[in-house]
């Protein structure tokens, strides 16, 4: 009986300990169809990026809600699902870009529910911009030395314009990448704070967002999108400029 007791109370503290994993009341089954809606999100992002041939990507607001709402390692999952069914559709192009999903919902994930970055906007937006910073310092190494400072998309203009300037070719990779993750980190992370303020609250258990109300969440989000978009058309100017 006494052993019998001690193995009850070592599962009651494992399933807490579990529990307190879990930062939503979701099932492993539901959370597995969140990452995969979360990774059908981040395609269609890409998708409409390529299709409007914008210098930015789009293709992280899926992971930044997988991230927040089950944790940074589900939003990995969903950032390289991204990656691996783009690649079905676009080539292999972007599956070295995998290291670069799990990094950026590492830093969403982690900040968002272990350290509470998101408690307001101002912190919520100093995590956006070290997602963009570690976004680019993983990226550019990828893009120069596995595509040679190329890759095909539209950012490669704001590349040839640093270059013009006088950079050399790693140096206008990192600069660029920096610049464009700048924007791109701004405008999916406060879309998807926009998304993960508005499911219902058993799904946002332990995670602290900006003290207001679902509208003034929407007007946080309208500002740091508006402040991304304002970033891509000062970008899109530069190489006209240059």
């Amino acid at each position: 009986m006494v052993c019998a007791s001690i193995e009850e109370q070592e599962g009651l503290v494992l399933a807490s300990a579990l529990a307190r994993r879990m930062p939503s009341t979701m099932s492993v089954t539901q959370a597995v169809m969140l990452v995969a809606l979360a990774a059908a999100v981040d395609v269609l992002g890409g998708w409409t990026a390529g299709l409007l041939k914008v210098p930015v990507f789009l293709d992280t607001v899926g992971t930044f809600v997988a991230a927040a709402i089950l944790g940074p390692w589900w939003g990995a999952a969903a950032g390289v699902a991204n990656n691996v069914v783009s690649a079905l559709f676009n080539g292999p192009s972007s599956i070295p870009f995998g290291i670069v999903s799990i990094a950026v919902a590492l830093v969403w994930g982690y900040g968002l529910r272990s350290l509470s970055l998101g408690r307001n906007a101002i912190t919520l937006l100093g995590l956006n911009l070290v997602v963009a910073l570690v976004a680019a310092f993983v990226s550019a190494p990828i893009v120069y030395l596995v595509f040679g400072g190329a890759t095909g998309h539209p950012s490669d203009a704001l590349t040839f314009a640093f270059e013009v300037a006088g950079k050399s070719l790693a140096a206008a990779v990192l600069v660029s990448n920096l610049v464009l993750n700048a924007a791109d980190k701004l405008i999916t992370g406060y879309i998807g704070l926009a998304v993960v303020r508005a499911l219902p609250d058993q799904y946002t258990v332990g995670l602290r967002l900006p003290g207001v109300s679902r509208a003034g969440i929407v007007a946080v989000a309208a500002v740091g999108v508006g402040l991304g978009v304002a970033l891509t058309l000062v970008f899109l100017a530069l190489p006209s400029g240059s």
